[in-house]
């Protein structure tokens, strides 16, 4: 909205024209939704507790776990009302990237609102059906990868970008991408998901991954730096470091309330959807396994469960004490605290590995 009233008043009133700049409406939107999430929180987790949306412990979980029963989940909704009201004010309106990012931050939050409001009203801790969970998250992601093909035409969707290397890209085809797509954006979205089970443990790596991705999108967005750096031209793509910018203000709001001892979880209306968003910008800057690099710690706990799973199944054996991994360095003793901060450390360490790949190659 901003935008639009720069491009009209910009010349009655000056200062309107550093809502021009991509960078200066990046932090604005940060501070804006940072103070709303902080403002609006507590109103929000009232919310929650009147409606009695408590938390539903597993049983076989770590048994300091058991505390938190009944601490109000669906917290997500805050991050993604303030995401979705920070981009109105501030993005660029007439992108088309910005609008795919808030339909998937929404439609996937549905999701997750829908599987939460199960476990809640129903005491059923698996919530959705799997089945239908991955159902509706092919449903977007698909959509995602027609709109990219089709009606924004993004650049190098045929070619697959590979960090490290000066041939930078191979030959990938429509379904390939389209396969792509929906890996990205389901595994991202899940992986996050299975990542959200301590006290702030989600928040501070989704901020790292943000900052990230909006580096990557600054860079692609500018032809001069995308042709030095040898990284795909995607023009239009700066708009996203303003959806990184809400994003990372929200999540830092939301922490305020999230550091433990927790007064809100995030949910799966939080986790789902911020994941897909997250793959998504990933897609549309053609990093996807920069990303994977990026969003290495998430990776690390999908992995862990992939592994348990797998495993028991063909052994009757546990490689983990407990699945997703950060359960098992609990068991192991470590305190939450110790889990939470040391794995934000290791989100520090990708971040700065996978923006080793924009220059080395």
């Amino acid at each position: 909205m901003f935008v639009f009233i720069s491009n009209l008043f910009e010349h009655h009133l000056g200062a309107l024209r550093l809502f021009d700049y991509v960078t200066f409406r990046a932090l604005v939107a940060c501070l804006f939704s940072l103070l709303f999430s902080i403002l609006v929180g507590n109103r929000v987790i009232a919310w929650l507790t009147k409606l009695k949306v408590g938390q539903n412990v597993r049983d076989d979980g770590p048994q300091t776990h058991l505390v938190k029963t009944g601490t109000p989940t669906m917290g997500g909704v805050l991050i993604i009302i303030s995401v979705v009201i920070t981009d109105l004010l501030f993005a660029d309106l007439f992108n088309p990237y910005i609008w795919l990012l808030l339909f998937v931050l929404v439609g996937t939050g549905a999701i997750g609102f829908i599987d939460d409001y199960r476990k809640i009203v129903h005491k059923n801790s698996k919530g959705l059906s799997g089945r239908k969970k991955m159902l509706f998250q092919a449903l977007i992601a698909l959509f995602v990868g027609l709109v990219l093909l089709y009606l924004v035409h993004l650049p190098k969707t045929m070619e697959f970008v590979v960090p490290f290397s000066r041939a930078m890209a191979y030959p990938f085809g429509t379904i390939g991408f389209l396969v792509l797509t929906y890996l990205v954006i389901c595994g991202s979205s899940n992986a996050v998901n299975l990542t959200d089970g301590l006290d702030g443990l989600v928040s501070f790596p989704v901020i790292t991954v943000s900052i990230g991705l909006g580096i990557f999108a600054y860079v692609a967005s500018n032809k001069i730096f995308a042709t030095h750096l040898l990284l795909p031209h995607v023009p239009g793509s700066q708009e996203l470091v303003v959806f990184c910018g809400s994003l990372i203000g929200s999540c830092l709001g939301f922490l305020w309330f999230n550091a433990y001892p927790a007064r809100v979880f995030m949910g799966d209306v939080g986790s789902l959807a911020i994941g897909a968003a997250l793959g998504t910008m990933a897609i549309i800057v053609r990093q996807e396994i920069a990303y994977a690099i990026l969003a290495g710690l998430f990776v690390m706990e999908a992995v862990s469960v992939m592994m348990q799973v797998g495993y028991y199944k063909m052994r009757k054996k546990r490689i983990f004490l407990m699945a997703p991994i950060h359960h098992h360095f609990e068991l192991k003793g470590w305190k939450e605290n110790q889990v939470v901060v040391r794995f934000w450390i290791i989100s520090i360490v990708l971040l700065l590995l996978s923006l080793s790949t924009i220059k080395l190659r």
